[in-house]
């Protein structure tokens, strides 16, 4: 069942620097954005956010215009996003971390105007082609000095329709590809998930996800939007993170199920150390129950918010705050003013309790994949009855008779095996489900190779397998178990798949 826009308040869509001007004209002196060498106010950030739009006219960029900005998570991060936007240009962040050879894509791909980076990620791309680099440390002091100047500039013209970010993410094939963004679906997405989730004055969000990653960016959007304080986390040990999250007063903590693994194995070594979060919420993959078990074990009366979501619509489904402990597996309804529908292959919906791919119709569905139109027709197709893009994610899952989603498994995740359907989603569940594993990953047959789990924690593969056995049926166990001290991650903190079937690769050579 679906909230309809009319239940819900302050759903919008238009210029997404607006969410900034906005929590400046409503609440001016209240915290806007803090990290480890201090703080901004909303004024301040507005300011600083026209000081860099005046500077990217001063370089010549015009709307349309890509803007690379590739920084570490910093609180200039927060002015210069709203900068390229008001600007009217197209913000590109990258992950500073990114490698050469998808960097040299991306360059090609979406032909910026010019780079805002910073140390060795700006020497990296001067290295790879002619586009001006401007190195963040070198061009600062001016911008702030600016900023303390009334502004006097008219604003640009720019429609909602525009273009407001390019989010690059990786997918099956070897180049990173580009989610077109626009303003206006942009903010309604951030206006719609906040509208669940309920960011407030008052609330500190720690972040650790990079801006790169579109989970990262819009904590800058609901932040404003909630006019709550956005606490920027930089690349410290992991073992610091419960301190910092105690130590600036955290009440929202965004996380992937790494990262909530990791909170939740701090907390527990140091009980009632962190009783200020409220919240956390949760993308990248599903939660595991043992990490959901640990946090609510931990964090007492903080909620733990089942998500679905993809980049190329943002969100799909929230499981409402309130009701977190409710319908295990679930991971909630539709955005407001959204329709998320389960089809069968040749189109057809599918009634409730039966799996088939997740369908998404609204104005948070995204405007496809930048100049690429065969597969934004394979993604975006027309709705046979209204024509308007629905978005096929490719991902399956049912809904219940109250529309709640159930994630099965993404397309690459689903396989036969030995003449029985399964997921890898229900595999690794029950993985995680066994005392001692903290984490697991399961590639599908492939190339002549079985399936396999990989996970972490103190047990023998053989213990695994053994406790598998008594989870799964017999086709659903996987054939072979690696046990890892740690998995690797992606740069936003997934696990890397990739990674882990190279190292499977490299040791059957």
């Amino acid at each position: 069942m679906e909230k309809l826009i009319s239940e819900v308040p302050s759903l919008r869509s238009d210029l997404v620097h607006r969410l900034l001007d906005d929590a400046a004209a409503a609440a001016p002196s209240d915290p806007a954005v803090r990290d480890a060498r201090g703080g901004w106010d909303y004024r301040r950030v507005a300011g600083l956010s026209h000081a860099f739009e005046a500077w990217l006219d001063e370089q010549g960029v015009r709307p349309g215009d890509r803007v690379i900005v590739q920084l570490p998570n910093r609180r200039e991060m927060v002015p210069i996003v709203y900068g390229v936007l008001r600007r009217g240009a197209v913000l590109v962040p990258l992950n500073p971390g990114m490698k050469p050879f998808h960097l040299s894509s991306v360059l090609k791909d979406c032909e910026p105007s010019l780079v805002v980076g910073s140390g060795e990620a700006a020497a990296t791309v001067r290295a790879l082609g002619d586009v001006p680099v401007h190195d963040l440390d070198e061009i600062w002091a001016g911008i702030e000095e600016r900023a303390d100047r009334p502004v006097t500039r008219e604003p640009v013209e720019i429609l909602a329709e525009y273009v407001a970010v390019l989010i690059y993410t990786s997918g099956s094939t070897a180049a990173p590809k580009a989610v077109v963004c626009p303003h206006e679906r942009v903010s309604y997405a951030a206006s719609a998930i906040n509208a669940v989730l309920g960011y407030r004055p008052g609330d500190v969000v720690f972040c650790r996800p990079p801006m790169s990653f579109d989970y990262g960016l819009y904590q800058i959007f609901l932040s404003a939007l909630g006019r709550a304080e956005l606490v920027l986390a930089g690349d410290g040990p992991d073992v610091a993170l419960l301190g910092q999250i105690r130590d600036c007063g955290a009440t929202v903590v965004p996380i992937v199920p790494s990262l909530g693994a990791m909170i939740s194995t701090l907390a527990r070594r140091a009980p009632g150390s962190a009783p200020s979060v409220r919240m956390f919420t949760n993308t990248g993959a599903a939660l595991p129950s043992a990490t959901i078990d640990g946090l609510r074990a931990s964090f007492p009366g903080a909620r733990v918010v089942r998500m679905y979501g993809i980049t190329e619509c943002k969100r799909v489904t929230i499981m409402e705050p309130e009701l977190d402990g409710e319908r295990p597996g679930a991971s909630g309804r539709a955005l407001p003013g959204t329709r998320v529908l389960i089809l069968d292959g040749e189109g057809r919906p599918l009634p409730a309790g039966e799996v088939g791919e997740i369908v998404v119709d609204g104005p948070n569905v995204m405007a496809g994949y930048w100049r690429d139109p065969v597969l934004t027709a394979r993604a975006y197709r027309p709705d046979p009855e209204t024509g308007r893009a629905r978005l096929h994610t490719g991902d399956y899952g049912s809904l219940d008779e109250d529309g709640y989603l159930y994630f099965q498994g993404r397309r690459d995740d689903m396989f036969k095996r030995k003449g029985t359907r399964m997921s890898t989603v229900e595999i690794e569940a029950a993985a995680m489900d066994i005392p001692g594993v903290t984490a697991a990953v399961v590639l599908p047959p492939a190339d002549g190779r079985d399936l396999v789990v990989f996970v972490e924690g103190e047990l023998t593969p053989h213990a695994v397998l053994r406790e598998l056995a008594e989870r799964l049926e017999p086709p659903k166990v996987p054939a072979a178990c690696h046990v890892l001290e740690k998995f690797p991650l992606t740069l936003n903190g997934k696990n890397e798949r990739k990674q882990l079937a190279l190292l499977l690769e490299g040791s059957s050579a």
